[in-house]
């Protein structure tokens, strides 16, 4: 009994703790789809490129690659780089949806090789290393190992996503895009203007993405395809929780990240995608609304 006590204390926790921090991020890239997806019905699949290409753009004004900016600066110039491309590729898929939302999904897979490849044109094929200015220190507690890294992974999500949940419960522009979200022709009726919603709902993923990218980078290298195969997981997220659920995305990163991490360890990492793809499939058949859908009876 000692023995398995000793075996949880030295390796579970641990893992359950890191999977925690990691589901964080997958949950922030989990709600930049399920904002597209709640107001437009759209699955947007270019989500991983846009975040990447701002990962780039960030070691690129700060690194001397573009330009020799403060960290700081980079990241807000990144930040509207990225927000006028959010708004470019809304203004190219936004005659789509209202055609077809299958049609406006596959142009998403357009639209993100688009930027892959202008990622790889300008940036080349290297991998580069970008560093978050994290507090460097780490502690102890109950048999856990907390390093700077984690308490502002967990901070910034905190923040990030308590933010978004007070603009949508307590805004006229939040109002609106729950009453789009619940029903769109509805929502038009009443004299809403649905444009300026969706909009809204493609700028704040793609600001989610790069806090997502940026704190997921420190962990792992940087290259043209990093940020977009992290958005798998990101994906499976949204897939467990719900892709009409804000508050099912959050729950689903940080499943998603505490069951890789547990895979990774107790099984094999080589197999980590194969899993992954087993989690999205049960999670369909399981409960395909959601799993807060499954314990409330109805879509949240």
């Amino acid at each position: 009994m000692s023995g398995f006590l000793d075996s949880l204390a030295y390796d579970l926790f641990p893992l359950v703790w890191s999977g925690i921090v990691t589901g964080c991020l997958y949950a922030l890239g989990a709600l930049g789809l399920v904002m597209i997806f709640k107001c437009s019905r759209v699955v947007n699949f270019s989500h991983g490129n846009v975040a990447g290409f701002a990962a780039f753009l960030v070691y690129g004004f700060s690194s001397g690659a573009l330009m020799s900016l403060s960290w700081g600066t980079a990241v807000l110039l990144a930040v509207v780089c990225v927000v006028a491309i959010a708004f470019l590729t809304y203004a190219l898929i936004s005659p789509l949806i209202a055609e077809s939302d299958l049609t406006a999904t596959i142009a998403t897979l357009g639209v993100g090789l688009i930027i892959q490849g202008a990622t790889l044109l300008v940036f080349g094929a290297d991998i580069v290393s970008l560093d978050l200015p994290v507090p460097r220190f780490s502690t102890s507690l109950l048999g856990l190992r907390i390093t700077g890294y984690d308490l502002t992974v967990l901070s910034v999500a905190v923040v990030t996503i308590g933010t978004l949940f007070f603009v949508i419960d307590h805004t006229k522009l939040g109002i609106a895009f729950r009453a789009i979200s619940s029903n769109p022709f509805a929502a038009e009726v009443c004299g809403l203007n649905l444009r300026r919603v969706h909009v809204f709902a493609w700028v704040v993923a793609a600001g989610l993405g790069v806090v997502g990218a940026l704190l997921i980078v420190p962990t792992t290298f940087l290259s043209a395809t990093t940020v977009a195969a992290f958005m798998l997981q990101a994906f499976a997220a949204a897939v467990v929780g719900g892709f009409a659920s804000l508050p099912g995305s959050l729950i689903g990163g940080i499943m998603i990240g505490i069951l890789m991490n547990l895979f990774t360890f107790y099984v094999s990492p080589e197999y980590s995608s194969t899993f992954l793809l087993v989690v999205i499939l049960a999670a369909l058949n399981v409960f395909p609304n959601g799993i807060l859908a499954t314990v409330s009876g109805s879509r949240v």
